[in-house]
């Protein structure tokens, strides 16, 4: 089993929460997870509601089948049987034993209001995401805080070519690619991976008309990530009704196949009103999508650049979420049209603004849109790095740094 790096926050929150919800994409590793620690000692019951016998029990008589286990349980797939949340809800209230109740879910949770309102105040909610490049090469990575600290600390990142950069973006993270090598068989793998997030977990969800229409928005949105997201635009270009759009696009982001990365402004409140981007959740799974190959994108840089915005972007997601210094992660762009790919910032509102390019080689032009970014910032802005596909770390003026972008997986002693 890969050591997952958001395990010890798992643990730390079996200690002190009634309930804690493990949400994340399927396949990404919540059962194999929940499982190991279990093996590992702690004393809880394991339920499947992929068991056609169990789930008809607990949608039957959900206060019953709770009470039957006299102690901790894991209840899997949960999102399955939302008759379970109230009752959950009121055996938390009845009794705030830490680590009573383990539920994994492939559906998001904070997306679903009567789920996320039933458990407000009594669960604690993580977020497992396909493999992190760290977790594959076996490190915990803590790029988040490296950037947040007062001084740039001294690194050597180990040399990783462009080519192998491209491999790990079109393998993507989900476990079960790593057990077939051959294209071919992790394409067969993410049509079947799709089909049953659209014919089984949505419809699990919501009652959807025309779902046929859902592969041909998400083809479409593949073409378009890590651009700022146009409702109106993508409606028109599938002729379909905005309400309509914005439902798929919903049920698309709480079952972990899209995400969205929201504006950043300094005034909070323009934040809420600004175009997100878009984003595919596996960057192996986006180029699936696109029909792309490693060998393709390698004679293709300008197709591979918002891929690979994607793949660093969806990295710092992960990080983000066992990292000490959580940042919130957003994007930039100026009324006179300048751009930062990311911005990171934290609970002191201290900002690191985030570019990615896919070259070999920076110039002190690269830095343009972040000295924007440090004028609109002030004394906030923290530090600007450039990520790039080259090799050495490279200062370019007060708090402005070159990094290649293998420092995000390298491990630091």
């Amino acid at each position: 089993m890969i050591k997952r790096n958001i395990e010890q926050t798992f643990r730390d929150a079996l200690k002190d929460s009634p309930a804690v919800f493990l949400n994340g994409a399927r396949q990404s590793g919540k059962s194999t997870l929940v499982q190991a620690i279990i093996e590992d000692g702690y004393p809880a019951a394991y339920v499947t509601f992929d068991d056609v016998a169990m789930l008809s029990a607990a949608k039957s008589d959900p206060k019953s089948f709770l009470r039957s286990f006299e102690g901790p349980v894991a209840l899997d797939e949960v999102q399955r049987v939302p008759e379970l949340f109230l009752t959950i809800k009121s055996e938390v209230d009845r009794s705030r034993r830490a680590g009573r109740f383990i539920l994994t879910g492939s559906a998001n949770v904070l997306l679903l209001p009567k789920l996320a309102e039933s458990l407000a105040g009594r669960v604690e909610i993580l977020t497992l995401w396909p493999l992190s490049q760290g977790e594959i090469e076996g490190t915990k990575e803590s790029f988040i805080d490296f950037l947040f600290a007062e001084a740039m600390a001294r690194a050597k990142p180990q040399i990783v070519s462009r080519r192998k950069i491209i491999q790990r973006v079109t393998r993507g993270g989900y476990p079960e690619i790593f057990l077939r090598e051959p294209d071919a068989r992790r394409d067969t793998w993410y049509g079947s991976y799709i089909n049953t997030i659209l014919q089984r977990d949505v419809r699990d969800m919501a009652h959807i008309e025309g779902l046929t229409q859902l592969p041909r928005l998400l083809s479409m949105l593949a073409t378009r990530v890590s651009q700022l997201l146009n409702v109106a635009d993508v409606a028109n270009s599938l002729t379909m009704p905005q309400t309509t759009l914005k439902r798929y696009l919903t049920l698309l982001e709480t079952t972990y196949i899209l995400q969205t990365v929201p504006a950043w402004s300094p005034n909070i409140g323009k934040r809420f009103i600004k175009s997100p981007k878009i984003l595919v959740c596996d960057s192996g799974l986006l180029t699936y999508l696109l029909g792309g190959s490693a060998e393709y994108y390698e004679q293709q840089p300008v197709a591979f650049g918002p891929i690979l915005e994607n793949f660093l972007t969806m990295e710092l997601v992960k990080q983000i979420s066992w990292s000490k210094t959580r940042p919130q992660l957003f994007h930039f762009r100026s009324l006179r049209g300048h751009e930062v790919d990311l911005v990171l910032e934290d609970r002191r509102r201290r900002i690191v603004g985030i570019e990615v390019k896919t070259s070999g080689t920076v110039a002190q032009s690269d830095f343009k849109n972040l000295m924007v970014l440090s004028e609109i910032a002030s004394r906030n802005f923290h530090r600007g790095v450039v990520l790039y596909t080259g090799s050495d770390v490279v200062p370019f003026g007060n708090n402005l740094f070159a990094l290649p972008m293998s420092i995000l997986w390298m491990k630091r002693t």
